[in-house]
């Protein structure tokens, strides 16, 4: 009796199992979180710009210390990164409150007025804002020095949001907001006269003055403002809480550290008189040569634009430079280098930058192959300058105060020591001069990168000769 009473419930129990595995599953899928989502997808959709320091396509493709920056945090969730490049500013909020897109990764400032339809990821850099104006005319040092002219901003940018509060207090401030121009095109034209002051983030400025020697900085026009990335406005902050845990973690690991490194801190480097004549250079001296590089440099497999970089570094074009010690011509070869390298005439500049990227190529053979580039590249610079001995013993220094070995960014803070006794007396090698390999590294990167701006958009990604020896970007 109990077994049939038992058989005849069976059907029963089967239906409400089935009914309660559909409730869970469909539970289940109304509660999935934005980030289980994404993780679905195998994919995340991320909004960005078009501008030196957020995205741009370099000779290795798409680069940018904010595209670098989310695509890192794409692959921590295990995801593919669809980049969504926006030509307006203005339309990248917008785009981020209609959920167009999961993030928006555009160098993007924080303020009250924005927090109050979009969400803020933790800041990963910290910046303000400067009034810009071109050499020659009168320095804005205040804000009152802007009375009765007209100030140039970019549509939808929180320059336009702080005159907008500044005008409460200087109700004499006049300006216009620009929706089709990025950082660069602003700089452009103040740079041409066509603008008499903008107003650009402190980042924007420190990277783009080496292209524009003509503007200059007048005065700090806000206070201390943060970068970070932007999310929906949402009861669901999973995505914006995977990202805050990236982004500390970056912090932690020392990501975020090198990306700033590699992004911007070579750029003090250069000075304005070093940028301006380094313009005329190209245009006295460097067209002539460019067929030379090029031909070194597909025989090579080097970028021709960063062998012309270190070129300009050794001997400013000049394929007759002689230097006091007698080192000669483009690449500066000593006697025994070219001899090693079977150079018979070092002023031929064909013969001379066949033997400095030969020697370039042996130099860096020798670096620990599991050293990342461009780290790589930027100590087998450093060797080419001070010797491969001393980089060496730099790097035994850098593993002794507790620095990272493989990084150029701890390496090149343990160079200059090696002008110290203190120090030196401890390595193999004894002295060196080392703040030069660290100048000499940090112009040369500041060199390409304006090499690389100028030549990239005539010449696009199909020369065959950007398939770069050192990978520098």
């Amino acid at each position: 009796m109990f077994a049939r009473t038992y058989l005849n419930l069976l059907p029963v129990a089967l239906l409400v199992w089935g009914l309660s595995h559909i409730l869970l599953t469909e539970s289940k899928e109304i509660y999935t979180t934005d980030l289980e989502r994404i993780q679905l997808n195998g994919k995340i959709d991320i909004i960005t710009r078009n501008t030196p320091t957020t995205y741009y396509i370099g000779p290795e493709g798409p680069t940018g210390f904010e595209y670098e920056l989310a695509t890192a945090f794409a692959n921590h969730l295990g995801v593919k990164p669809n980049v969504i490049v926006s030509n307006e500013f203005a339309n990248i909020l917008p785009a981020i409150g209609g959920q167009a897109a999961n993030l928006a990764a555009a160098g993007i400032t924080v303020t009250d007025a924005r927090k109050k339809f979009v969400n803020f990821s933790d800041s990963y850099q910290e910046i303000t804002q400067l009034v810009i104006y071109k050499a020659g005319n009168k320095k804005p040092r205040k804000i009152e020095d802007l009375k009765g002219v007209t100030i140039h901003v970019i549509k939808g940018s929180s320059h336009e949001e702080l005159l907008e509060a500044l005008h409460k207090e200087y109700d004499f401030l006049s300006w216009q907001s620009h929706p089709e121009l990025n950082v660069s095109a602003m700089l452009e034209k103040v740079e041409a006269g066509e603008f008499e002051y903008i107003i650009s983030d402190s980042n924007d400025y420190q990277f783009n003055r080496r292209f524009y020697s003509k503007i200059r900085k007048g005065f700090q026009i806000s206070q201390q403002q943060s970068l970070a990335w932007v999310f929906p406005k949402s009861k669901d902050n999973s995505v914006l809480l995977a990202a805050n845990e990236f982004l500390a973690l970056s912090k932690e690991n020392g990501f975020l550290k090198r990306l700033h490194e590699k992004h911007y801190n070579h750029i003090p480097g250069l000075n304005y008189a070093g940028a301006h004549t380094f313009r005329k250079h190209i245009n006295s001296r460097l067209e002539n040569l460019i067929p030379i590089f090029k031909q070194v440099a597909v025989e090579h497999d080097i970028d021709w634009r960063f062998l012309a970089a270190v070129s300009y570094q050794e001997s400013l074009w000049n394929p007759k430079a002689v230097s006091p010690t007698g080192v000669r011509g483009l690449m500066m070869l000593t006697k025994r280098t070219a001899k090693q390298l079977g150079i018979e005439n070092r002023t031929d500049p064909i013969d001379s930058t066949k033997g400095g990227a030969s020697y370039l190529l042996k130099i860096k053979a020798k670096i620990p192959e599991r050293i990342a580039e461009p780290d790589r590249t930027w100590m087998a610079l450093a060797a080419y300058n001070v010797g491969f001995g001393h980089l060496e013993d730099a790097r035994v220094l850098t593993q002794k105060r507790g620095g990272n070995p493989d990084q150029w960014a701890d390496v090149r803070e343990s160079l200059p020591l090696l002008t110290q006794k203190e120090w030196y007396k401890k390595t193999r090698f004894g002295y060196a001069r080392g703040h030069e390999p660290v100048l000499y590294v940090r112009n040369i990167r500041n060199y390409y990168d304006l090499l690389v701006w100028k030549y990239n958009e005539s010449e696009g990604l199909k020369d065959s000769i950007t398939r770069i020896l050192p990978r520098v970007m």
